[in-house]
């Protein structure tokens, strides 16, 4: 998630809730009788009549409107969901900065170096890896696919005791959070050749 994306929700989260405020306190106030009769009888039910009555006047393509804005919020919800999950990769990392340059740290070979890591363990069948975050606060999101005859505790071994100690060493850190996605798959059978 980048920084725009928390951002974003607590303006959207504050608009929405100003809106059902207003709404709320308009619908205590007008129950209370706080309205003069003529603008907001409180007894009067709120889809009364001019209302009805412009239902029936617009009736064909009112309904079209209603629809096609219950769409636009369908997908302004569905961006917000999709929005929610998305994480940034990370393109390089600056890891110093002074008067004599910088170095920054491209991270596909950092990431593809993690991978091959993981992958040199004979019983894995395939790993990647990505960072995401930001520069300040960088995290591995890594895809493991091992054999199903493989323990746990021998990917955590690759993973705590190879991979990740390697990445750290080339990010000059103490601390990378990590997290790994590991499926199971049964190795492909090796194919004898007679000739």
């Amino acid at each position: 998630m980048d920084r725009r994306t928390p951002r974003g929700n607590r303006l959207g989260l504050l608009i929405i809730g100003l809106l059902l405020t207003a709404l709320g306190a308009f619908t205590v106030a007008r129950g209370a009788g706080a309205f003069p009769q003529s603008l907001a009888p409180a007894r009067e039910p709120l889809v009364n009549g001019p209302v009805r009555e412009a239902f029936t006047r617009y009736d064909p393509w009112l309904w079209w409107v209603i629809a096609a804005g219950g769409i636009v919020l369908a997908l302004f919800g569905l961006r917000w969901l999709l929005v929610q999950g998305r994480r940034a990769r990370l393109g390089d990392i600056r890891l110093a900065s002074g008067p004599g340059g910088v170095t920054d740290l491209h991270t596909g070979g950092v990431t593809d170096a993690m991978a091959a890591d993981i992958r040199a363990h004979p019983a894995i069948l395939g790993a990647s890896a990505a960072m995401v975050g930001t520069d300040t606060h960088p995290e591995v999101r890594v895809r493991v696919v091992a054999a199903e005859s493989l323990p746990m505790s021998a990917i955590r071994e690759q993973l705590d005791g190879v991979a990740i100690p390697h990445m750290r060493q080339a990010l000059e850190t103490e601390h990378i959070p990590a997290v790994a996605q590991v499926s199971l798959e049964e190795p492909p059978r090796s194919r004898r050749t007679v000739a």
